[in-house]
């Protein structure tokens, strides 16, 4: 039996991934879902090195690199997040793996068997982890404050959304996100600054005191009297977002670039 851990910040999508682990092959038990540096630390502090891990990169309180700097371990490890083409490859050749969010089932096999065919031939753990995680940490410095998902309330569940696929934040009754295929969610979150705050400023803009635009849902901008703006949303959202004349300089410069 292959003793593993999950480190995982979102709880959700930890049990999704131990649901999908238990899918396609019945010798991994998952040990132990980590959902920190800090509680994976203090883990491998007490406790010996699994066979196998499942690591997101950006957690809570830091990324999961810190972890694997800190320790020397031996252990393959498949790692969970978003990266460019350059950097799968980067992982696929140091005898690691990578996995897009949401995890294919396909994927997680083939990441699997890699793994196992390192664990059973005892192979060591790739030397030149600390020069690729140094490449990948650069990487994710520019990113890492930015979430990549958001967990909304569902039909009395949890589910979470890939913050690429939000189009519009939308301060109503209480905090609402719409997808660009027009699905309309609610938040736990109780103002537009917690969660502008978490949001990419590049893609993102605070439009009003209701309003947060993702770039790629604008349709077109129309001028105003008093220099104030109107932003139209694409299809199927159809809705318009009012810019003040105050803001209308700033929108400008965010959206000719």
């Amino acid at each position: 039996m292959i003793k593993a851990l999950i480190i995982e910040d979102e709880s959700l999508i930890a049990k999704e991934l131990q649901y999908k682990i238990k899918e396609i092959t019945d010798d991994i038990e998952i040990i132990q879902i980590l959902p920190s540096v800090k509680s994976a630390s203090k883990w491998f502090l007490e406790n010996s090195e699994p066979d196998l891990i499942f690591a997101d990169i950006q957690l809570s309180d830091g990324t999961s690199f810190e972890i694997f700097q800190q320790y020397d371990l031996k252990c393959p490890v498949i790692f969970t997040t978003a990266y460019d083409e350059y950097a799968i490859q980067a992982f696929k050749v140091n005898g690691m793996d990578y996995l897009l969010k949401p995890v294919d089932l396909e994927e997680l096999a083939r990441a699997v068997q890699k793994c196992r065919v390192i664990i059973e031939s005892k192979t060591n753990y790739p030397v030149d982890l600390n020069h690729l995680i140094q490449v990948l940490q650069q990487k994710e410095t520019i990113k890492s404050k930015y979430k990549e998902s958001l967990i909304v309330n569902h039909r009395k569940q949890w589910v979470p959304i890939q913050v690429k696929d939000i189009a519009h934040l939308s301060k109503e009754s209480v905090l609402y996100i719409y997808t660009f295929t027009g699905e309309k969610f609610a938040l736990d979150f109780e103002t537009l600054e917690e969660l502008e705050e978490l949001l990419d400023p590049e893609v993102f803009y605070r439009a009003n005191r209701q309003s947060i635009i993702h770039i790629q849902a604008i349709s077109s901008v129309k001028p105003r009297e008093n220099q104030k703006l109107t932003v139209s949303l694409k299809a199927p959202l159809k809705a318009e977002v009012d810019i003040s004349r105050e803001k209308a300089p700033s929108f400008k410069k965010w959206l000719d670039r």
